[in-house]
C-alpha cells in the first residue's frame, strides 16, 4: 500500500486519538488505524468508521460515559 498523499510505502498500524466534536466539547477516542509515517495521513477501515459513527450517535443521545481530562481556554487579544 502506498500513501495517496505523499506516495510513501511506510504505512503502519498506530494507536491514535480521534477528536469528535460535540457542541463546544471535544471527545477523544482511541483507535487503531493505519498511518503514513511520512506525512501522517490516516486510513480508516469500515469497522473503525462504524465505531466513530456509534460514538457520535451515543453522544447525541447523552448515552456515553465520558470523563473530563482538561480544559480549553480562549484568550481575547486585541
Amino acid at each position: 500500500m502506498k500513501c495517496v498523499i505523499c506516495k510513501s510505502s511506510d504505512i503502519q498500524m498506530r494507536t491514535i486519538e480521534e477528536e469528535i466534536k460535540s457542541g463546544k466539547d471535544i471527545v477523544l477516542i482511541s483507535l487503531e488505524v493505519l498511518v503514513c509515517q511520512s506525512c501522517g495521513e490516516r486510513y480508516y477501515d469500515r469497522k473503525t468508521m462504524r465505531k466513530i459513527e456509534v460514538v457520535r450517535s451515543r453522544l447525541k443521545k447523552h448515552d456515553l460515559k465520558v470523563e473530563e481530562v482538561g480544559r480549553v481556554l480562549r484568550a481575547n487579544v486585541s
